[in-house]
């Protein structure tokens, strides 16, 4: 379940990701007769470490533009990070909160993915449904609508793959030719296109209306409808990072980067542990990930000018390790994991929270172990 959370995380915003993982997780808990935290732990931890070390999502893409740091070797190190730290905060810390939280699958939620399962399971090449007088009448299903077939009809698993990691894949496609193409080569002009990260994003949305929509049997008028119903939420997730960045340049404005540059010009902190904890004061006060990651790292970018390209990738890190610090009441996500898993207050806190926060610690500590190597 880490490796499914991480892979759907990668792409999607958390709040998105944890809506469609939500069934899932609830029917393998009660087909496998485990708690409950001992599936959702580990696939909460996936979604939320890609959502704040690993680029495309937004906080670490603006922090990698506002503290100009390699996007390449960035998306690197955050892999290297996010893997020991989804398995400590998954699979391993799952143990634990499945005892300090010992519930079963929310009654709504398991009937919902029962029937689901059974549907799937008894769906028929040519199905049976029952008139109002009691008769089971055969149906083709070749007569079904477009929408119907589009229900039935899945993507392999190897194109959702490719679909996922594609801009990923072309943004460390980028990075490499940076390193090894030679300058003025026709890969390297090619890779650097295809490499920003807005086109690679947009390549990948145009490849996903082929993959899972027209190849799972939409229409035109399906595949215009699901986009159209996509602007909502985006522009939501548009307001929260232009709200992030109007807070970032407000601060930025005051001086207090340059203040934070010469106060550890002559002091033995870290820059990496000074980031986590600007960006963590940040995210108990705001109670978002993004607001946090963009808001810190327009702060320290005057300090990200001294250091070299690899530090400068750790310092995008240790700030999106900061972000993800103890979510509580002031964040979305906390009340979204509360009442999809069915809990109280204080057993979201002894769950979730703990779980956000032992990923930034972790997470921390990783960065700094990376940044005595680099």
């Amino acid at each position: 379940m880490a490796l499914v959370g991480a892979l759907i995380g990668l792409p999607m915003f958390f709040e998105i990701g944890l809506v469609l993982l939500m069934p899932v997780i609830v029917l393998v808990s009660r087909r496998a007769q485990l708690p409950l935290m001992r599936v959702g732990i580990p696939a909460l931890a996936g979604l939320s470490v890609m959502h704040g070390l690993v680029p495309p999502h937004p906080g670490p893409l603006v922090a990698v533009g506002a503290l100009n740091a390699n996007l390449g070797i960035t998306i690197a190190l955050g892999v290297l990070v996010a893997i020991p730290t989804v398995a400590l905060a998954g699979p391993f810390f799952a143990r634990y909160a499945a005892r300090w939280v010992p519930v079963r699958a929310p009654a709504l939620l398991a009937a919902s993915a029962a029937a689901m399962s059974v549907t799937s399971a008894r769906l028929p090449t040519a199905g049976w449904s029952q008139s109002s007088g009691g008769t089971d009448t055969r149906t083709d299903t070749a007569s079904t609508t477009g929408e119907t077939d589009a229900e039935r009809r899945r993507p392999k698993f190897a194109t959702t793959l490719f679909t996922v990691l594609l801009p990923v894949v072309l943004m460390m496609g980028k990075a490499l030719a940076d390193i090894f193409a030679g300058q003025g080569s026709a890969a390297l002009a090619v890779l650097d296109f295809l490499g920003t990260p807005l086109v690679a994003l947009l390549l990948a949305v145009l490849v996903a209306m082929m993959t899972f929509g027209r190849g799972t049997g939409m229409s035109r008028a399906q595949l215009a409808s699901s986009l159209e119903k996509s602007l909502p939420p985006i522009a939501g997730i548009l307001l929260i990072v232009a709200a992030g960045g109007g807070f970032k340049q407000t601060l930025v404005d005051t001086g207090i980067g340059k203040v934070l540059a010469n106060a550890i010009g002559g002091s033995s902190i870290s820059p990496l542990l000074l980031a986590w904890l600007v960006a963590v004061l940040i995210r108990l006060a705001t109670g978002s990930a993004t607001v946090a990651t963009v808001t810190a790292s327009g702060i320290l970018a005057p300090l990200a000018a001294t250091m070299s390209t690899g530090n400068t990738s750790l310092l995008v890190l240790a700030i999106g390790s900061g972000s993800l610090f103890f979510s509580h009441v002031n964040d979305a996500g906390f009340w979204l994991v509360k009442e999809y898993f069915g809990l109280s207050v204080g057993e979201t806190i002894r769950s979730w929270s703990a779980m956000e926060t032992l990923i930034s610690v972790s997470g921390l500590v990783l960065v700094l172990m990376l940044s005595i190597v680099i």
